[in-house]
């Protein structure tokens, strides 16, 4: 099929696999976008041509068991094709679900571009709950190794990502400027420790202020910023410099959230999965993630394409019927379901692609 080998020949610059596997994968993309749903068997009824489902669900089986994929190149296709400007936001956080007994937790690293997580690197892991600090220093490794003479401008994490022995690891590496949240606990400021709740009592909600001290938090002198949210509880951030804009840069973690959403429920289904052994579901992670980027790259070059060529109008109240994305990722879905009759539009699509 032309479009497939026009797709691969996409691929092809910036993987280095070859032409038989590189036509495997983007006929898996294609059938990504039509099903929307990671599940095997449901992937298999949206390859084309004339073999049968069955054909086809076990060249799917075989590739995730036979195939080793290269995680470095596609992180670097990644930073390259999405075009991640330095010095980079890193946001770091877990996704756990079930199936049945089985418990799947993903420990992940990403780099934040669009209001969305890139994911470069991560880990599965043997156990329900929080990360360890161990793994969380063997993931920056494994992005240090690839990435690190990167300039990095903070990293981003949640109240999991405490702890003292975290911290002397953050400030000897790379991303020794941070913007974690932690807990409502004791602040110590040298002569006496209050509860968080007490230093930040005055604060109305939607209200922010900084501590004029450093205060002494993992055994490490931070800066401590606060913010009222809605529901009356204190969000507390700590930092190692620039504490006036802590809380909105800690805002931009949520990118990773806004990743799990695009994999899981709001996506590509990931719960349905019925793979069970960790490197299998890494290596359906990293096509995800070539989804994604291809998603989101094609979104949005071509939805600047189809805005210029019919303006969108905006609405009474000034805003856009549609984003930029969603128009382009609305015309990507519907041009792949029908290949055979879409194929002009395809091969638009992959120029625009090309030239972005």
């Amino acid at each position: 099929m032309k479009e497939i080998n026009l797709f691969r020949e996409k691929l092809q610059q910036h993987l280095q696999w070859n032409r038989a596997r590189l036509a495997f994968v983007s006929m898996f993309l294609i059938a990504l976008m039509r099903v929307k749903t990671v599940n095997l068997a449901e992937i298999a009824t949206g390859f084309s041509g004339y073999a049968k489902v069955e054909s086809h669900y076990k060249r799917l089986q075989r590739f995730f068991r036979d195939f080793e994929v290269d995680y470095e190149k596609i992180a670097l296709m990644v930073v390259k094709v999405m075009q991640i400007p330095e010095p980079w936001v890193i946001s770091i956080d877990r996704t756990d679900w079930e199936f049945g007994k089985t418990v799947f937790n993903v420990l992940t690293l990403g780099i934040v571009h669009y209001g969305i997580a890139f994911p470069l690197v991560w880990m599965m892991l043997d156990k329900k709950g929080n990360s360890n600090t161990r793994e969380r220093c063997e993931l920056c490794n494994r992005f240090l190794e690839i990435f690190g003479d990167r300039k990095i401008d903070f990293l981003s994490a949640d109240r999991e990502f405490v702890g003292e022995d975290w911290l002397d690891y953050l400030l000897c590496e790379p991303c020794n400027r941070f913007r974690i949240r932690r807990k409502n606990t004791l602040l110590n400021d040298g002569q006496k420790k209050l509860r968080a709740d007490i230093c930040f009592q005055d604060l109305q909600v939607g209200q922010s202020k900084v501590l004029s001290k450093p205060r002494k938090v993992w055994n490490h002198w931070l800066r401590i910023a606060a913010m009222r949210l809605d529901d009356g509880d204190l969000l507390i951030v700590a930092t190692t410099h620039d504490p006036d804009t802590a809380i909105a840069d800690y805002a931009k973690r949520w990118a990773i959230e806004t990743l799990f959403g695009c994999f899981k429920t709001r996506g590509f289904c990931l719960e349905s999965t019925h793979l069970q052994d960790p490197e299998r579901l890494s290596k359906l992670i990293a096509l995800l993630t070539l989804a994604l980027c291809w998603a989101l790259c094609w979104a949005f070059s071509s939805g600047l394409w189809l805005a210029q060529l019919n303006p969108l109008k905006p609405k009474k109240h000034g805003r856009l019927p549609k984003s930029i994305f969603r128009l382009g990722f609305d015309f990507l879905r519907h041009i792949i379901f029908d290949l055979h009759l879409n194929s002009q539009a395809f091969f638009t699509a992959i120029l625009i692609m090309n030239e972005g």
